[in-house]
C-alpha cells in the first residue's frame, strides 16, 4: 500500500493543484520510484489509498501496467483518514496476508524484498537514522527489536510490514497509527530493520527542490 492521500499542508502551494504523489523529481513523479521498486520487489498488486485531488492520482496513474503491476484505489473522504484510519479502510482490498506499507511522500533506494515478519509479529518497521528535522528520533531499536527506549532513538521511515490483526478492535473513521504501533511495541510485537541508505522526507517544497537537484545529479553521473 502507498499512502497517498494526504493534502501535503506543508508542500502548499505546490499542492494546491496538484496532489503530492504526483509532485516531480528528476522529471518523474514522486509516487512512480515506489512503484519501480515494489515492482523490482515481485509487489505486484498495490493498493493507492486517495482524496485530495484523488481523480488525478487515477487518471496518471491508471491501472498500473505502465510499472508491470496492478493497482487499486481506496478512497477516502475529504481530509482523508490519517494514516491508521487509511490502512483500515484499505485491509479489505490487502487480504488476509501480512502486507507493504510505504509512505508517498518519502523517497528511498530500501530494497523491499529486505521486508519479513515472524510468526508472533504484527510488524517489521524500518528505521532510518535521525534526519535534521527529526533530531530526537521516534522508537529505539536494538536487536532487531523495536522499543521506546530514551537513548538511541532512530526515526521510522514510513516503510513496514504489518499484519491485518494489528488492527484489531479499530473502526472505519478518522485515527493516526502511532497509538496502534505503540501498543504492538509494548505487547513485543515489532520488530525493526535499520536502513542507511537513501532516505528522503519530501515534506516541503525546499526539501523537494534539494531532492530534485540531488536525483538529477545522480541521474547525470
Amino acid at each position: 500500500m502507498i499512502l497517498a492521500a494526504g493534502r501535503g499542508e506543508r508542500m502548499r502551494p505546490l499542492t494546491d493543484r496538484v496532489p503530492k504523489p504526483l509532485l516531480e523529481v528528476a522529471g518523474k513523479p514522486l509516487i512512480a520510484y515506489h512503484l519501480e521498486r515494489l515492482a523490482a520487489a515481485r509487489v505486484t498488486d498495490i493498493v493507492v489509498n486517495v482524496s485530495w485531488l484523488g481523480e488525478m492520482v487515477r487518471t496518471r496513474l491508471g491501472d498500473g501496467r505502465r510499472w508491470g503491476v496492478r493497482l487499486h484505489y481506496s478512497e477516502e473522504p475529504p481530509g482523508a483518514l490519517e494514516t491508521g484510519g487509511g490502512i483500515f479502510r484499505a485491509l479489505p482490498a490487502l487480504g488476509g496476508d501480512p502486507f507493504v506499507v510505504v509512505n508517498g511522500d518519502v523517497f528511498t533506494d530500501f530494497e523491499f524484498s529486505r521486508l519479513e515478519l515472524k510468526p508472533a509479529d504484527q510488524a517489521c518497521l524500518v528505521m532510518v537514522p535521525n534526519p535534521p528535522h527529526n533530531p530526537g528520533g521516534d522508537f529505539s531499536l536494538g536487536n532487531g527489536r523495536v522499543g521506546e527506549n530514551d537513548v538511541s532513538r532512530l526515526t521510522f521511515s514510513g516503510i513496514a510490514m504489518y499484519r491485518p490483526s494489528l488492527f484489531d478492535g479499530c473502526e472505519d473513521g478518522v485515527f493516526p497509527l502511532a497509538p496502534i504501533l505503540r501498543r504492538a511495541i509494548v505487547s513485543g510485537r515489532v520488530a525493526g530493520l535499520l536502513h542507511r541508505g537513501i532516505w528522503r522526507d519530501v515534506g516541503t517544497p525546499e526539501r523537494l527542490a534539494e531532492l530534485d537537484d540531488y536525483v538529477s545529479k545522480r541521474s547525470a553521473g
